[in-house]
């Protein structure tokens, strides 16, 4: 028999997966939104976020605070889904720029590649993969050593991180303890906590998170290996008095689990930085807007806000945080802890 004439291999038929898969890829039609728009309206509707996006928080008030204009320079400093960057692209068209910042390899391309497929100019959206610590090289790269108009950064975890099993930034799913916003960079959760002494984990919860019971829960937890999420939610629980409320102890997890996702990003050092280089990286007149999800990270922006505000850098800031509503926060729960501040350059 020739080659032409031998029968097509036989293909097994894929198996059906059931009402209830257990990977995660098969579980969420959201992961499939050309597919499932409706489905996608439903969840949105029930108050939850699709599966593998993300909601932009506060959208119109930033939009209003950073009144972006055509032919601007534009920063999104943490393009995550790409919510706030799509606002801002469009914003400042024709003829400006947006300057995109995410150090996560996974997200940055498809959200670039959305993104470019709403027709945008090539020469208008450039997207480089770094730390928003970076910034100031980054303007730099782009000969904008003058700095930008309008620079907004939302200091939040994304939607997709928390979702996906993989990253393992979330015990809602079981999956390896790693909490790497780059995966390709640093060490994970699980060799942070074998290489932390009791003190030094103490130190990590009470700074990171405020957590109550640091002490204990580092006695428990410091120098020993946890290969997943839940394994690690399994023993803070353990590690708790009996006496704590189930609600009280759920909420001791997830303190422990920001308190250890700061740690092994490194995140109060990158914002620090990226806040030392703030003003010089903006124009005369500019308008920045931070969004922060944490007390450490609001008290850090407010005290440069208020700083360059006495010393005349800025001209105006808010004294209230702005809050999401509470229509907001029905609609996208994971709003609820966001805090906005904003302030405009100086015009010498």
């Amino acid at each position: 028999m020739s080659e032409s004439e031998a029968p097509t291999p036989h293909r097994r038929r894929p198996r059906y997966s059931g009402k209830n898969p257990r990977r995660f890829e098969d579980k969420y039609k959201e992961l499939n939104p050309e597919r499932y728009a409706e489905t996608i309206a439903k969840v949105r509707a029930s108050g939850k976020t699709p599966a593998g996006q993300h909601v932009p928080i506060l959208l119109d008030e930033i939009m209003r605070i950073l009144a972006p204009r055509p032919g601007e320079r534009a920063v999104d400093c943490t393009l995550g889904y790409g919510g706030h960057a799509g606002a801002l692209l469009k914003a400042v068209q024709p003829g400006g720029t947006l300057l995109a910042l995410d150090q996560d390899p996974i997200e940055i391309v498809r959200t670039e590649a959305r993104l470019r497929a709403t027709g945008c100019e090539e020469t208008a959206l450039v997207v480089k993969r770094m730390n928003f610590a970076g910034l100031s090289r980054a303007l730099g790269e782009l000969g904008w050593s003058d700095g930008a108009d309008v620079l907004l950064a939302d200091l939040g975890c994304s939607s997709m991180q928390f979702d996906n099993p993989a990253r393992g930034f979330s015990f809602k799913h079981e999956g390896p303890l790693d909490m790497r916003m780059n995966p390709q960079r640093g060490v994970s959760a699980r060799e942070l906590l074998q290489k932390l002494s009791p003190e030094k984990l103490t130190a990590i919860l009470n700074d990171n998170a405020d957590e109550p019971h640091a002490r204990l829960l580092a006695q428990a937890l410091a120098e020993t290996d946890y290969a997943t999420t839940r394994s690690l939610a399994e023993a803070v629980r353990r590690a708790l008095p009996h006496r704590v409320s189930d609600e009280d102890r759920e909420a001791t997890v997830r303190r422990v689990f920001q308190a250890l996702r700061i740690a092994v990003n490194e995140e109060f050092t990158a914002l620090d930085t990226f806040l030392r280089q703030l003003p010089a990286c903006l124009r005369p007149g500019a308008r920045v807007a931070i969004l922060t999800f944490h007390s450490g990270e609001d008290r850090r922006v407010k005290h440069l806000f208020r700083e360059c505000l006495r010393s005349g850098v800025f001209s105006a800031t808010n004294d209230e945080v702005i809050r999401p509503s509470s229509q907001e926060t029905r609609d996208n729960p994971r709003a609820a802890p966001a805090k906005l501040r904003w302030a405009v350059k100086a015009v010498a």
